[in-house]
């Protein structure tokens, strides 16, 4: 089994993904599901294209479902023929969540790719951060190692693109841009989203342990070492090397701000000095032109 370290979605799949959404299952709870066409590049995955597939399930019975084999072979032989690098690599739904029935629906895959990657795509943008997660299936051993059993490891995702796909995206948003709002402000934004999910993100990890703790979940281990290894690698606080050296940043950018606004205000002190000079320049020439006609006039 190959499982890569890395699943790279292009933003083409993003946006086809919500327009397929829009279009089959806007304002209701359906979700959709389409093929993902890609190709491995070392350790990631590229995941370049992708197209709709048709899907249904029953909402009361998550166990019954249905997808078009004919339509997916169909559209990936057209998808062949304009571009012969991308590959089969797996599946994506408007999730926003995981489903129970999804592990069934990544084996119907396995006719198309060997280990294909599952990637959920929140098309409302439920939560902060980036809209996708990407999983691939993997056997589990029991707590008590007699059996094993499926389930889906996460894997790290990233929203990369090349530079004419940059240009298109750019082209396609041009017209809910804000282009009053700076680049300053773009960044203070990003930042700000990025600790919302952040918190998002802990909120999760606090609710998963409170539901481990009271008996509603099982003891998983994997997940627990991962978050040993989250917290590990947290800072202390209390240490003064740290405290130091946050001062110390601190210090200097009030520094660097301490002298931008010296020099702002030496720079306004010099028009105001040459604006002085200019001005009794202009006054002296328009006495000197004034006594000159006075003396012509006399």
């Amino acid at each position: 089994m190959t499982v890569p370290d890395s699943v790279i979605v292009h933003p083409l799949v993003l946006l086809s993904a919500v327009d397929h959404y829009n279009r089959v299952a806007q304002n209701t709870k359906k979700r959709v599901v389409g093929a993902l066409l890609g190709q491995w590049q070392g350790g990631a995955v590229h995941i370049t294209n992708s197209y709709a597939l048709p899907f249904e399930e029953d909402e009361k019975d998550p166990s019954v479902w249905f997808i078009d084999h004919n339509f997916h072979e169909n559209m990936y032989s057209l998808c062949k023929k304009v571009n012969a690098k991308e590959k089969p690599v797996g599946w994506y739904h408007s999730g926003p969540k995981l489903r129970s029935a999804d592990l069934k629906i990544n084996e119907l895959f396995k006719k198309y790719t060997q280990d294909p990657i599952l990637v959920v795509i929140d098309v409302k943008m439920q939560s902060e951060g980036l809209p996708i997660d990407s999983y691939v299936a993997v056997d589990e051993i029991s707590d008590d190692g007699t059996s094993t059993i499926k389930t889906f490891a996460h894997i790290s995702s990233f929203v990369d693109a090349e530079e004419a796909e940059e240009i298109g995206v750019e082209h396609l948003l041009r017209d809910i841009k804000d282009l009053a709002v700076g680049s300053l402000s773009s960044r203070v934004t990003e930042q700000v989203n990025s600790l919302k999910g952040l918190v998002t993100q802990m909120q999760d990890i606090e609710r998963y342990l409170e539901k481990v703790l009271n008996g509603q979940l099982s003891v998983n281990h994997p997940i627990l070492y991962n978050l040993q290894k989250v917290f590990n690698l947290m800072p202390n606080t209390q240490s003064h090397d740290l405290a130091k050296a946050i001062t110390t940043t601190v210090n200097d950018q009030y520094a660097v701000t301490y002298i931008a606004s010296m020099v702002r205000s030496i720079t306004a002190l010099h028009d105001l000095i040459n604006n002085k000079i200019t001005n009794k320049e202009d006054e002296t020439k328009r006495d000197e032109v004034v006594e000159k006609k006075t003396e012509m006039v006399a």
